[in-house]
């Protein structure tokens, strides 16, 4: 029995007819309604491989033909790269096959984390996202599931990138802003992990000091400083540089003096800052 039907296309012509159709999008002539309709039907016909319709469940081999198209086309990177000329529907098709893509598996591989890690630029557009509002909130969905795994981190961490990720938590925008900062707390979970387990997934952490105010003292001193099981690299890294920390805490927001909490959070931060002492050396 043959996998596609008369009504069904292949994957092979799914992805060729909505790489077609998208650049039309992106060309924006005279074709465009059509081409959007296009767009949409073949999205929805992924999905329905992907997550199967009906009583179907999805077929592993159909799955590991789109996945294969997706890869060799650079389709799924497209998709991300001209998300904004997507309609509203194929947006959240485009997140629920881009994650799905993601988490697919081959015993202990994972094929699209492999592809990803060969074509960095695609995590790179997803930050760029939250710039652009129309589609801030759908980039931030896919970036998160991208963090999740920790070869994908490892590249967001370490990259140029980095910084500019921690400016989206004070856009004007609250979703964005919102989002932004719930990604954040996806990434700065795995540095926590990383740290506790000696692995080397964490970015130069002196960086910290220049993360926005408002960031540098609601993650990092209440994450790092109140903890009362400090590992040793972070109580290193608070004595080194102690005297920035405690300057920094002590002019924060001064002018907030009717913030009873904000304050008395801030004075028992700056405590357990000066209160670190350097480990006494061993006799010989």
């Amino acid at each position: 029995m043959p996998l596609f039907g008369k009504s069904h296309k292949s994957p092979a012509d799914i992805v060729k007819t909505l790489k077609e159709n998208l650049a039309i999008l992106v060309k924006q002539d005279k074709k465009t309604d059509k081409a959007s309709e296009e767009v949409s039907k073949c999205l929805v016909s992924m999905k329905e491989i992907l997550y199967g319709s009906n009583d179907k469940e999805p077929h592993t081999e159909t799955v590991a033909q789109l996945a294969q198209e997706l890869y060799n086309s650079g389709l799924l990177i497209a998709l991300v790269e001209n998300l904004q000329v997507i309609d509203f529907e194929g947006k959240k098709d485009v997140c629920q096959i881009f994650n799905n893509i993601l988490r697919r598996q081959i015993g202990t591989r994972s094929p699209t984390v492999e592809y990803f890690c060969s074509h960095q630029e695609v995590l790179f557009i997803l930050l760029k996202g939250y710039e652009m509002p129309q589609v801030a909130l759908n980039c931030g969905i896919m970036l998160r599931e991208c963090i999740r795994h920790e070869p994908l981190a490892k590249i967001v961490l370490h990259s140029e990138h980095f910084h500019n990720f921690f400016n989206y938590v004070e856009m004007s925008t609250f979703d964005i802003a919102s989002d932004a900062f719930a990604t954040f707390k996806v990434t700065l979970f795995l540095l926590l992990l990383a740290v506790r387990s000696g692995a080397r997934l964490e970015p130069d952490w002196t960086l910290t000091m220049n993360f926005p105010p408002v960031l540098s003292f609601f993650c990092f001193p209440k994450v790092f400083v109140a903890n009362p099981n400090k590992t040793q690299p972070i109580i290193d890294i608070l004595l080194k540089n102690q005297t920035k920390l405690i300057d920094f805490l002590s002019n924060f927001q001064k002018d907030r003096t009717d913030d009873e909490q904000f304050n008395d959070e801030k004075t028992y931060l700056i405590k357990q800052i000066r209160d670190l002492k350097k480990p006494l050396l061993p006799f010989l």
